[in-house]
């Protein structure tokens, strides 16, 4: 183009077209993106202190991520303790049915009822993880927030461990006993191995006994399961019904022995001076046997509830810091980016009334290029 010669109204209206048509491919661009600092050319302090902001505004990003999931690690432990703490309410109201009743076959029973409530409070305690953390679940479970993005700020949350009912460091509440049959045997005095005693009378079998006697068969705590006044007539027959009609107590006849089995403990005694009562007795003893060890269960099961209100209290603490920081870090990441938007975002408005004007100045360039261009072509008629 060097060796190209145009008036100097024609260069002059040239260049104003070229310098009109890059301020529009400027402004173009910033429409287009919506910034008007789009790479550090633009303007490198606005961009690299925006870049600044975006970056700090992504890095509590990914820390609102976490501190969000941390949120549902504290929510599903709260569930648990909520859970837990209807099953101990249930195990206190087995405890107190046991206290309301003096048959020791329905205490045992109680008993084993509430061993089922404290293996299903271990279960749900196990159960109370999310996403592999458990803080329900003890060692190797507390939980680490970090709120700002260099780990200067933090939550630690301690776990607890319930997954064992009858550790002393979490609800301390131990299985019950509930209680082993117990035996016994008493000779037949009068009887031989072979012989079938259900119609021959009593008296004539054991000589300690007499007529008028009173047998009784009574549990631990004394009540009376049982009673049988001896007449000359009862018959060892009468004597195995009445062992048999008491709950929880079977006789049986082998030979010349009488082998009376409780489901707990149970006493076979007379009033008649000189016998010797026979009493079964279990290798350990029903959990809910007296009247004490149900209310020992009770104060156990008061403590544990007071254990998990507390432990309730402490995760919603930190559930509520967690939250409140997570509301802060949504906050603070928008001013982050309102600020870098300020530094780089363009005025639309501003920008199409720029673009509005340069097309207006780009079609008076041309006009007026035309017109210089029409004056060199004045030479022409000269020929």
């Amino acid at each position: 183009m060097a060796d190209i010669t145009i008036s100097s109204a024609v260069r002059s209206n040239l260049n104003a077209l070229q310098s009109t048509s890059q301020l529009m491919s400027s402004v173009q661009e910033k429409l287009a993106t919506g910034k008007k600092v789009n790479s550090a050319l633009d303007n490198p302090n606005s961009f690299f202190t925006a870049k600044g902001l975006e970056n700090r505004a992504s890095d509590l990003g990914t820390l609102l991520d976490d501190m969000g999931q941390s949120v549902q690690t504290l929510k599903a432990a709260d569930k648990g303790i909520s859970a837990i703490s209807d099953l101990v309410d249930a195990a206190k109201a087995k405890a107190n049915q046991a206290l309301q009743t003096s048959s020791q076959e329905e205490r045992k029973q109680f008993a084993s009822e509430y061993n089922e409530l404290l293996t299903q409070i271990e279960d749900l305690a196990k159960d109370s993880g999310y996403k592999g953390k458990n803080l329900l679940g003890g060692t190797g479970n507390d939980l680490s927030v970090t709120f700002n993005e260099d780990g200067t700020s933090s939550l630690s949350i301690s776990s607890v461990d319930y997954t064992d009912t009858s550790s002393s460091t979490g609800l301390a509440l131990s299985d019950l006993a509930s209680g082993a049959s117990g035996s016994t045997t008493i000779s037949i005095h009068g009887a031989s191995t072979t012989t079938t005693l259900s119609s021959t009378n009593l008296l004539t079998l054991d000589s300690d006994y007499s007529v008028g006697d009173t047998l009784t068969i009574t549990d631990s705590t004394g009540t009376e399961l049982a009673s049988l006044e001896i007449e000359a007539t009862t018959t060892f027959g009468d004597f195995d019904d009445f062992v048999n009609s008491a709950d929880g107590v079977t006789g049986t006849q082998t030979g010349t022995n009488y082998a009376i089995v409780g489901e707990y403990e149970v006493t076979l005694d007379s009033d008649a001076s000189g016998y010797t009562a026979a009493s079964t007795s279990h290798a350990t003893t029903n959990g809910f046997s007296t009247d004490s060890k149900i209310e020992s269960t009770l104060d156990s099961l008061t403590s544990a509830q007071n254990t998990l209100r507390a432990q309730a209290s402490t995760f919603g603490t930190n559930l509520s810091i967690v939250e409140n920081r997570q509301d802060f870090t949504k906050s603070l990441i928008n001013t982050l980016e309102e600020g870098a938007g300020k530094l780089t975002l363009a005025d639309t408005n501003e920008e199409g009334a720029n673009l509005l004007a340069l097309q207006t100045q780009q079609s008076l360039a041309s006009t007026s290029l035309s017109l210089a261009a029409q004056a060199d072509q004045n030479v022409l008629r000269l020929f």
